[in-house]
């Protein structure tokens, strides 16, 4: 039953995004520095400003999750050190 719902709520999300999309199709134009100018359809532009925010966003976390591993390694050696010593 739960996966069924879990499907709907997929689907329902999907063709909301679907219907977005096709509605935000009108050519915008996007200007950077020095009169650079990019011109494509918004919802295209909204996709890669997104996907690079996410991006960004997962690459900021690297240096989180990698000091997480290190800790978790040390107190798996320290717990191996604790029960060696509790079996003497």
């Amino acid at each position: 039953m739960m996966r069924a719902l879990l499907w709907i709520i997929r689907i329902f999300i999907f063709l909301f995004l679907l219907a977005f999309a096709l509605k935000n199709t009108d050519p915008v134009s996007v200007r950077f520095f020095l009169d650079a100018a990019w011109q494509a359809p918004l919802i295209i532009i909204v996709l890669v400003f997104f996907a690079a925010g996410a991006a960004l966003g997962a690459l900021s976390l690297i240096g989180t999750i990698f000091g997480l591993r290190r800790e978790v390694s040390r107190l798996k050696r320290e717990a191996k050190l604790v029960a060696a010593r509790s079996e003497e």
